[in-house]
């Protein structure tokens, strides 16, 4: 039996199963946890139970836990290689969220190109005009290109989505899918620039690197169609957001749907006043 600290009360019964099994303490508070409690309870549990929003760096991973088990699919907020220093061992859950993701991603793109929180507001606000070809015009969906970067788990069943939804699929990564999954998705394999430029619909995937930081920055938005939606459930750093922001209030991008922000829980105040973008607070995997 080893001593768990988890950091925060987690759905299901997953407590209970860890109960059974080790003596656990949950952090009862509200928010995430105090990085004073957490510190503590790295230096008396043998295994920590994090979320995305606890920072897991060297002063942390220092204090002889020896388990660091990070309840999301993404890590960067773990100091992987300060683990490796200290021998700690570090999880996630990479496949537990992948259709609820996958199905918020989908959801966030059709509410985007169909203006469906621009029509509820005005449902709600009494504006309710007789029917007018032209009021709230969005963009169809179906036949339409989807582009998905980072054909991982979640971006493959993006792509499968697409696929019922009779669309053509582009995709863009650091390598091909095996021949035989690309088959069965009827996917194609295109460079960044040539995704970006041919796609109606636009949807991150990549986890946050170096590499992926600002991935989508004032160049890649000039590269999309001014008709074209952006949907990003992946990081919110993978976005410019000031450069997002400036695109859909000057009309240079259609629409965005949006899930994740690079400073939550703060949201670029520019996107906040943008009536074209739909915004969800990080509930991608909230099934």
């Amino acid at each position: 039996m080893g001593r768990v600290f988890v950091t925060r009360r987690l759905p299901g019964d997953a407590l209970d199963r860890l109960c059974q099994l080790h003596e656990v303490r949950v952090y009862q508070g509200t928010g995430p946890v105090p990085r004073d409690v957490l510190l503590e309870a790295a230096a008396s549990s043998d295994a920590l139970v994090t979320l995305l929003t606890d920072r897991v760096d060297e002063a942390v991973l220092s204090r002889g836990v020896k388990v660091v088990a990070n309840c999301a699919v993404g890590y960067d907020n773990v100091d992987l290689e300060a683990a490796r220093r200290h021998g700690v061992v570090v999880t996630h859950t990479p496949d537990v969220l992948t259709d609820a993701t996958a199905d918020l991603a989908f959801a966030l793109l059709l509410a985007a190109a169909r203006r469906v929180v621009e029509g509820d507001r005005l449902v709600r606000e009494g504006v309710f005009p007789p029917w007018d070809p032209h009021f709230l015009l969005g963009r169809a969906v179906a036949g339409r290109v989807l582009g998905v970067v980072g054909p991982g788990r979640i971006g493959r069943a993006v792509l499968r989505r697409g696929r019922g939804f009779g669309m053509r699929l582009l995709y863009h990564g650091r390598r091909s899918l095996a021949a035989p999954i690309e088959a069965d998705l009827g996917a194609k394999r295109v460079p960044f620039e040539v995704l970006l430029a041919e796609s109606d619909f636009v949807s991150l995937h990549v986890p946050l690197t170096p590499e992926t930081h600002h991935l989508i920055d004032a160049a890649a938005l000039k590269r999309m169609k001014p008709t074209a939606v952006l949907v990003n459930t992946a990081r919110g750093a993978v976005v410019d957001e000031g450069a997002l922001a400036r695109a859909l209030h000057e009309g240079r991008l259609f629409a965005a749907g949006l899930d994740v922000f690079e400073a939550e829980p703060a949201v670029h105040r520019e996107l906040l006043s943008a009536p074209n973008v739909v915004l969800t607070p990080h509930v991608g995997s909230a099934t």
